[in-house]
């Protein structure tokens, strides 16, 4: 039997979690075994999901023929842009360099989120001297589906934003959230719901000054975010310059389309009538104010035409991104 063992052990409420306990249902689905620490040999291969500073140990493997793949998200940018602290700013410097010396050194394969994650580590630090391959984050579609409970509003159109963290240098997806919201409001019955942690000082600032309703959901568990999805009748992806976000993979999933703009792996996603995304209209690695209005032409689009669009989301995620393919991707490049 086939053992992966996938290092180190996410526990908190990001992305990496959620992933890990994707793959890991998939693979003891397929009889394969999964362990969480380096000591736990003997095993097929190990997937690196984040930083270690454990270098002789994944070296000690390596020379034992132990495949040794690397799972790379973005690069950590923000901290360059905004002030987050020293310690927030020495600890991303920290991560990037010590994930670029496991990328040149370390790894025998690597896999890229998207083709965005590819060619920005390519740029920042050189091409990789490995095998590589790019595999999109991929949901359950009997999990995340249009069938089930929700609660979506009927006499008023709900602006969904899901982050794992609203804080960091993340604050400013929640400043254009409200943006989008109160333009969407000049035309549109509108209310907004915003899922994510974030501060109480931030809470209530925003809360002060939006002309919108607010509907604050706070950290939500994995298994409530299907019936938010389905509750909604759009999702704005606040990410700028995003890796492969979740939250709109599994909105896909819920046959909620996506409005945004056109940075990050979110060309690679939304693609077709499964939302609209526009220009960013500046530069949105110096954190220029974006382009609002069409930004709120193009999901004013979608609120108009919300049934086409909502079809249309979740054959996007049926063709691409489904857990069983993901999964059966992950293999080939683990155990060959």
């Amino acid at each position: 039997m086939a053992r992966i063992c996938i290092f180190p052990r996410a526990a908190n409420t990001g992305g990496v979690t959620s992933f890990q306990a994707k793959l890991t249902a998939g693979l003891n689905a397929r009889g394969i075994q999964v362990c969480y620490r380096l000591n736990e040999t003997p095993f097929d291969a190990l997937l690196l999901t984040s930083t270690t500073r454990d270098l002789a140990g994944l070296l000690r493997l390596r020379r034992r023929g132990v495949r040794i793949v690397q799972r790379l998200d973005g690069i950590n940018w923000l901290h360059r842009r905004l002030r987050t602290g020293p310690r927030h700013f020495l600890r991303a410097e920290y991560g990037n360099r010590l994930l670029a010396l496991l990328r040149s050194r370390v790894v025998t394969h690597i896999v890229y989120q998207s083709g965005f994650v590819r060619d920005w580590w390519t740029r920042q630090f050189g091409p990789e001297r490995v095998p590589s391959v790019v595999i999109h984050n991929g949901v359950d579609l009997s999990a995340y589906t249009p069938k089930g409970p929700h609660t979506r509003p009927a006499e008023t159109f709900r602006l969904l934003l899901v982050e794992g963290s609203l804080q960091g240098g993340y604050e400013t997806g929640l400043t254009t959230a409200l943006g989008l919201a109160e333009k969407l409001a000049e035309n549109f019955p509108l209310e907004m719901m915003v899922v994510g942690r974030l501060s109480p000082a931030l809470q209530t600032l925003t809360q002060n000054k939006s002309r919108v309703p607010i509907l604050w959901a706070g950290l939500v568990p994995r298994d409530h975010i299907p019936a938010l999805d389905r509750s909604a009748h759009l999702l704005y992806s606040a990410d700028i310059n995003a890796a492969c976000p979740n939250s709109v993979i599994e909105a896909l999933a819920c046959g909620l389309p996506v409005a945004g703009f056109a940075t990050g792996a979110l060309p690679e996603l939304v693609t077709g009538d499964a939302g609209r995304l526009v220009s960013y209209g500046a530069d949105p690695w110096k954190l220029e104010k974006p382009d609002l209005p069409t930004l709120a032409g193009a999901a004013a689009e979608i609120l108009q035409n919300s049934v086409h669009f909502r079809v249309a989301a979740r054959q996007r995620a049926e063709e691409a991104f489904g857990l069983d393919a993901m999964v059966e991707k992950y293999l080939q490049i683990l155990l060959g």
